[in-house]
């Protein structure tokens, strides 16, 4: 059989299967619980949070042969087709690659059609806003009134680009990113369904640069798995990702903080033997001088067990004040910002850095 890669063998097939928008959920299923259905709906949000997902569900509850209602079965033909993609009364449709007002009036002219096997014909329209505005135009009257046996589900990643008369006709409901503990949790759930041996902190390191995409951090996973020949390891998992070890960023900003130049950038030299991302040293410097402010803004709620980073970090919490410190910080953003039009990331590192040497700090 095929290998079904995660993010599809795992999409939620139940609305209590979806992780997070929970905001959503509880307007949808008491909308079916109530039988108060709109004829519209709009999902925004960014990639991989769950759109098409609630659309199918939501497809999977209108049309379950057991009626209207926050729980289908699952079992019946039409839960299944819906699943499988092969469901006949649920059209949908990309918009990217639909754009033009001839595309739309082809899908206007089927909306008067009954449903062959459902209660209800669906139009999913993924990434909605990419439609022409002659599209739109001829849209509209038919989402206004649509006939009684048609749901119109339109989801999009910028719902800024549709226009107010879109919007105006339809249910919106915006989807939130997922924390990582969100995502760490359900990809840890996944890992041990799929007996997979996995080390916690990675499933931490792919949850936090998924960026509250669930299906970017499955995607991530499978890419780990592949990596580390079927097991999910630290070390391996930071060098697919770029990731630094928080000695090397926290050993330059102990160099910056004691003006030692010649080690800064013996440091940078060693960074570029490993091939690393620039802009990802100054992302987890910037990470580690907010935690050296957090550790001096509330020092009480660290920890009793501490690692040797940690020890580092109050160290440094104790020798430089929190307004050079917010003055490192500003420098590493700005530096961030600019990186791009640098000659070369490297230069722009360095010169970012030779910048923050520039300011001597008050060591005590």
């Amino acid at each position: 059989m095929n290998y079904q890669v995660l993010a599809r063998k795992w999409r939620p097939q139940t609305f209590n299967d979806v992780v997070g928008q929970q905001h959503i959920l509880i307007a949808i299923k008491n909308s079916l619980q109530q039988k108060r259905l709109h004829h519209a709906y709009l999902f925004s949000g960014t990639r991989g949070v769950g759109k098409t997902t609630i659309a199918r569900l939501f497809a999977k509850s209108l049309n379950c042969r057991s009626g209207i209602n926050k729980n289908p079965c699952n079992k019946c033909s039409n839960c299944l087709e819906i699943k499988y993609g092969k469901f006949i009364d649920l059209i949908e449709i990309d918009a990217a690659s639909r754009t033009k007002v001839e595309d739309t009036r082809d899908l206007l002219d089927n909306v008067q059609y009954a449903p062959i096997n459902g209660r209800f014909k669906i139009y999913l329209i993924d990434e909605v806003h990419m439609l022409s505005r002659y599209s739109f135009n001829a849209f509209l009257k038919t989402l206004e009134e649509p006939p009684e046996h048609v749901k119109f589900i339109l989801a999009t990643t910028d719902p800024q680009k549709l226009p107010i008369t879109v919007l105006s006709r339809c249910i919106q409901f915006h989807l939130k990113t997922l924390n990582i503990d969100q995502i760490s949790n359900q990809l840890e759930k996944v890992l041990s369904a799929e007996k997979i041996l996995s080390e916690p902190s990675a499933c931490q390191l792919i949850a936090k640069a998924a960026d509250g995409s669930l299906r970017d951090a499955l995607s991530l996973t499978d890419q780990a798995i592949a990596i580390g020949n079927g097991k999910i390891i630290l070390d391996l998992v930071k060098k697919m990702l770029s990731i630094l070890d928080d000695n090397q960023p926290l050993d330059i900003i102990e160099s910056i903080v004691h003006s030692d130049g010649k080690k800064t950038m013996a440091l940078i030299a060693e960074l570029s033997l490993q091939g690393i991302d620039w802009e990802q040293v100054i992302i987890q410097m910037l990470s580690l001088i907010h935690r050296i402010a957090m550790i001096q803004l509330l020092p009480m709620s660290i920890q009793n067990i501490i690692s040797p980073i940690e020890e580092r970090l109050r160290l440094l919490a104790r020798s430089i004040t929190p307004t050079d410190l917010q003055l490192y910080y500003q420098i590493l953003l700005i530096g961030r910002k600019e990186l791009p039009y640098a000659p070369e990331k490297r230069i722009g590192v360095e010169m970012t850095l030779l910048r923050a040497l520039a300011f001597k700090p008050n060591v005590n």
